[in-house]
């Protein structure tokens, strides 16, 4: 697989022979482990532990869930940082994937993949140390064209992931905003369902494209 030249279209660039592509591609499985490993860094950022005076320690055995985990790029680097991962896609093409590695390779062999979407995960609250998303949480709104249905899915998603995060809890997601518009509404949802946090981004000024926000659950 050639390196991309345009944004992917969710979900016909993660199905059938497409998810083969993916899964395969050298540039994209580089370019998913290095993003991930960026997220780890975030995680620990100090800034975090200042926000209302709640320090977090990160232990090496937390447990990560990893949304929109794909083929399992992202996974595979959590767990070798010495996290516990449960890795969760909405797409069974890419998670075929996962569950292939998991049964073909030892890194994979404690990472648990889940086929659900991420409002309904079949666990319990409080459930996560923290939570981490590359490249796939802009999606979650897929399928809405109003702008009201996608604040309450965004919103909604938000409550769900203060729910299922223990407390102190943190979010480091890597996503693509499409505008100023859409970005405000992600950070606006997290502020008022519980966290507290802030942006990193490539440029001051920038309204859209890759965006990190790292928030902590108050």
């Amino acid at each position: 697989m050639s390196r991309k030249t345009s944004d992917p279209r969710f979900p016909d660039s993660y199905i059938g022979l497409m998810s083969n592509e993916y899964n395969e591609s050298i540039w994209m499985e580089r370019n998913q482990k290095k993003t991930t490993s960026i997220c780890i860094q975030y995680l620990y950022d100090k800034k975090l532990n200042d926000i209302d005076h709640g320090k977090t320690e990160i232990e090496e055995n937390s447990l990560l869930l990893d949304i929109g985990c794909g083929t399992g790029f992202s996974s595979e680097i959590i767990s070798t940082h010495g996290f516990r991962v449960v890795g969760v896609d909405i797409l069974k093409d890419m998670l075929f994937k996962a569950g292939e590695k998991k049964r073909l390779y030892s890194e994979y062999r404690k990472i648990e993949f889940i086929l659900a979407d991420i409002n309904s995960l079949p666990l319990r609250e409080m459930t996560f140390d923290h939570v981490l998303s590359v490249s796939a949480y802009n999606f979650i709104t897929h399928g809405l064209l109003e702008n009201k249905k996608k604040e309450k899915r965004i919103n909604t998603t938000a409550r769900y992931l203060h729910k299922i995060l223990k407390p102190l809890g943190r979010i480091i997601i890597e996503f693509y905003p499409l505008d100023e518009q859409e970005l405000n509404s992600y950070i606006s949802s997290f502020i008022n369902n519980g966290f507290n946090g802030f942006l990193i981004k490539k440029h001051e000024k920038q309204k859209s494209g890759q965006t990190f926000l790292l928030v902590k659950k108050q």
